[in-house]
């Protein structure tokens, strides 16, 4: 999806005035972001034009995770493509299946004693942060129909836990 084609579908449940009015710009200009640019003069670099060139320029992904944040949302950044057909699918859906048969155990040792400290919480979302990449990755490679090159990235062995803290009846 495109752009522009972003604003016209936000202003069919919001106000382009309004917004203009908020963001102290003309009305005109708000209807440009939802029009095509074209050499005739229709259409304007809206600011998620602008924002994207930003962030090439700065190659600085930290702007787009705050904004995914500002939105109660997580920024994952998509694996490169490793395709060139060598289909093994079986390989592949065994890994993703290891790595969150990981991580669900990761979440069950840390909730043995019925509570999950900060650093807890920190390994689990540190897992499910590199499942949620490798899960992207293996719908790429569904999409190209390719998982012989799939980029593994194995999650680091759980730690050791202690004996669970039992209570005495």
């Amino acid at each position: 999806m495109e752009s522009y084609e972003i604003f016209k579908e936000a202003f069919k449940n919001s106000s382009p005035k309004a917004i203009a009015a908020e963001l102290g710009v003309s009305l005109s200009l708000v209807y440009k972001w939802a029009q095509e640019q074209s050499e005739n003069g229709s259409g304007s670099r809206n600011p998620l034009d602008r924002l994207l060139e930003i962030i090439r320029m700065t190659e600085e992904e930290r702007i787009v995770t705050w904004l995914c944040e500002k939105c109660d949302g997580y920024f994952v950044k998509n694996p490169p493509s490793q395709s060139d057909q060598n289909f093994e699918v079986l390989p592949a859906t065994n890994e993703i299946v290891a790595q969150f048969a990981a991580l669900l155990t990761r979440i069950s040792q840390a909730a043995l004693d019925s509570s999950i400290t900060e650093d807890e919480a920190a390994e689990i979302r540190e897992q499910w942060d590199r499942l949620k990449c490798y899960g992207e990755g293996f719908v790429r490679c569904c999409e190209e129909g390719d998982f012989k090159k799939m980029e593994i990235e194995k999650t680091d062995p759980l730690p050791q836990q202690e004996e669970p803290r039992r209570t005495l009846y």
